[in-house]
């Protein structure tokens, strides 16, 4: 396993980050390593977001000393969203069997947590994110069709996209933790335009469904000093709360964003126009 902790930047602070500082701060290049979990620990909200990638072995998720805790959901939730082939979370035991696009949201006190592919040749890659808990909530399996849908957007604006919220508060119980999926229509590439910023919450996104020589432009800042990367296929980017956090790509793809603070209420945003961005 490895972890890496990210601490927290003032905006004006980041306003004069160049490009190789602000993609040290806020994109994980690297989200999945076969036979391996990969972590990143962000003091926004205390998030943990990351992936495991078994190729042999189930992969089993413990705790690093930036958890502490003796186990990794001692204190905390979990969502996992798999975005590869096929395959199998054990929770104290228990296994659950994932296809693509399928989350599991599990609750806190769950003990032995462990990570299996069902074919090595086609592994399973578990998008994880975990918040702190309060409360412990049932293990819960959750597909794409029984997720809450939602189609915004318009084909002449260029942003069409299917909304599936999972763990939000009409489908699945959570402590803090939303988390969902969102995939743009051929011919759209614009996310999260006209753009917004939530301060009582922090996201957290991973692209995906992008070909290899296509990127996203991630736009992020304040709304009058924006910034921007470009972000690669199976990438993350941590948003902090003062930050818009629109994209546009080089082509349509997917995106799965989880949330975490104050709230759950999916529609507390603070909306900024177009035209007052820059």
């Amino acid at each position: 396993m490895k972890v890496d902790v990210r601490h927290t930047s003032h905006p004006e602070a980041v306003r004069g980050f160049d490009t190789e500082t602000l993609r040290r701060h806020f994109l994980v290049e690297t989200v999945f390593a076969g036979g391996d979990v990969r972590l990143t620990y962000s003091h926004y909200d205390r998030m943990v977001i990351g992936g495991a990638m078994p190729v042999g072995e189930a992969l089993p998720l413990s705790a690093p000393a930036a958890i502490g805790q003796a186990t990794f959901l001692a204190e905390r939730e979990l969502g996992v969203l798999n975005v590869g082939g096929k395959g199998s979370i054990s929770v104290d035991g228990k296994a659950y069997d994932l296809a693509k696009y399928d989350c599991l949201y599990i609750g806190k006190g769950a003990t032995d947590i462990r990570f299996e592919s069902a074919d090595a040749n086609d592994p399973a890659k578990f998008y994880l994110v975990s918040t702190p808990a309060h409360a412990s909530y049932p293990t819960v399996l959750l597909t794409r069709d029984q997720a809450r849908h939602q189609t915004p957007g318009e084909a002449e604006t260029a942003n069409k996209r299917s909304i599936y919220q999972y763990i939000h508060p009409e489908v699945c119980q959570s402590c803090q933790l939303t988390m969902g999926l969102t995939m743009l229509e051929a011919g759209s590439v614009w996310n999260t335009m006209p753009s917004h910023t939530h301060d009582r919450r922090m996201e957290a996104y991973l692209y995906f469904d992008l070909a290899a020589d296509q990127r996203v432009f991630h736009l992020m800042g304040e709304p009058q000093e924006t910034r921007h990367m470009l972000v690669a296929n199976e990438q993350a980017i941590i948003s902090p709360p003062w930050s818009i956090h629109s994209g546009a790509g080089t082509k349509n793809y997917s995106f799965i964003w989880a949330m975490a603070g104050d709230n759950k209420s999916f529609t507390d945003m603070d909306h900024i126009a177009v035209g007052d961005l820059r």
